[in-house]
């Protein structure tokens, strides 16, 4: 593999550094709501592309917006004054010639709303579809030479030229910040804790051995009766959450939650963090696409990172997608199956037009345990990187995305 380039680094590992900053947007934050709207839009489409005419037609979804709303929350209950404003937009294919000839009009904005909806409805346990959101579809026409790159038979051209990111292994803060996410976001959390909402961002700083842990989490005034169960909820979380992640780590650390609030100024529910949605879109909070967490689900200041919107771009052929993915994959594969990797950084690089099975370049840096032969490791290294770029994964790949199974925020 000519485009194969490994490096071995002397250099510490992210964990033997003496500070390191992990962020992770959750589920409701705006930024992580218009990925995972841009991203079903895309899934919706692309099955239905696939139902009608047996493949899947260009389009590109991932640059949905938020504009945030107003909001009078109060304890025991409030009201939404302004609706959250959610634009769908992007490019899809619209007009398909059908086997006969026949210009063909496909409902790309019908299929966007219901998956919007549909999303919506499934992640955002108080949000009322009919009185706290406006949803509009402004999604155009892609261009045609770009169509085209579509409509191979073979491995099928790159739709820009991009690259992606990926490392491993996690490291112990990095896992962290997003189990404590995935726990607080949880239907087993929520049902014991339903005063909890969806918009929760985590922010981890290790210093040495010791982890803090900053989170905001949108309270949802409806299930919160005055300031004093407020702040009873609040240490109640605080609590149960500290014992769960005692079971990912022996360092120190300590857990801040909702650090704005000012308890001793409160008037009804008006200076902690109190909403009528569990979300912060509700009070003006906007969103975007891709301003969020990477593919891993995290962002990782400490690490290299690509910096594109893989959440709505078309499963296959868009490399800002597909290839953030493998990058992520091919990296847990050397670490898990290549002796004395300590820790290891892939990136990959495409050119619009150029097959997605062929690369520009693929780079492979190694932090090396004591153990670690560059010698033997390297038949192994080549394998994994030409089956997690072979035209078989790609395509299992995009079957993956049809059914939900990636995960890219």
């Amino acid at each position: 593999m000519n485009q194969l380039k490994l490096e071995i680094l002397e250099q510490p590992s992210v964990e033997e550094m003496a500070r390191e900053i992990v962020e992770r947007k959750g589920l409701g934050h705006p930024d992580s709501l218009c990925d995972g709207i841009a991203e079903a839009v895309s899934r919706a489409l692309s099955n239905e592309y696939k139902r009608r005419y047996g493949r899947i037609l260009h389009h590109n979804t991932d640059k949905a917006q938020i504009v945030g709303g107003q909001s009078e929350p109060r304890y025991g209950g409030g009201e939404i004054i302004r609706p959250i404003y959610i634009l769908l937009s992007g490019r899809a294919t619209s007009l398909v010639t059908t086997q006969d000839g026949a210009i063909e009009h496909f409902p790309v904005h019908t299929v966007a709303l219901r998956a919007t909806k549909e999303y919506l409805k499934s992640t955002c346990r108080n949000l009322d579809l009919d009185t706290h959101v406006i949803i509009d579809s402004r999604i155009g026409q892609g261009a045609e030479n770009l169509q085209q790159t579509l409509q191979l038979e073979e491995a099928p051209e790159a739709n820009d030229t991009s690259f992606g990111v990926g490392h491993a292994p996690l490291s112990e803060t990095e896992r962290i910040v997003l189990e404590t996410e995935r726990y607080l976001n949880s239907e087993e959390f929520k049902k014991r804790h339903p005063e909890t909402g969806e918009d929760i961002k985590v922010m981890g700083l290790r210093e040495d051995d010791r982890i803090t842990l900053t989170i905001a989490c949108a309270f949802v005034s409806k299930f919160v009766n005055n300031l004093e169960d407020y702040l009873c909820k609040k240490e109640e979380i605080k609590r149960e959450l500290g014992e769960y992640l005692r079971r990912f780590t022996q360092r120190q650390f300590e857990i801040h939650l909702n650090t704005a609030d000012s308890p001793e100024e409160d008037v009804d529910g008006k200076r902690v963090y109190l909403t009528v949605t569990g979300l912060s879109a509700e009070q003006g909070d906007d969103g975007s696409a891709g301003r969020g967490n990477r593919v891993n689900g995290l962002i990782t200041p400490c690490r290299p990172m690509s910096m594109e919107a893989a959440a709505g771009k078309n499963p296959v052929n868009h490399v800002g997608k597909l290839y953030n993915v493998v990058a992520n994959e091919t990296a847990r594969d050397i670490w898990k199956k290549v002796k004395g990797v300590k820790e290891v950084t892939v990136k990959v690089l495409s050119q619009i037009g150029v097959p997605i099975t062929q690369p520009q370049s693929v780079s492979i840096q190694i932090i090396p345990a004591k153990n670690f032969n560059p010698n033997d490791a390297k038949e192994d290294i080549e394998d994994i990187v030409k089956s997690h770029l072979s035209l078989d994964n790609f395509l299992t790949l995009s079957a993956r995305f049809l059914k939900g199974e990636i995960p890219v925020f």
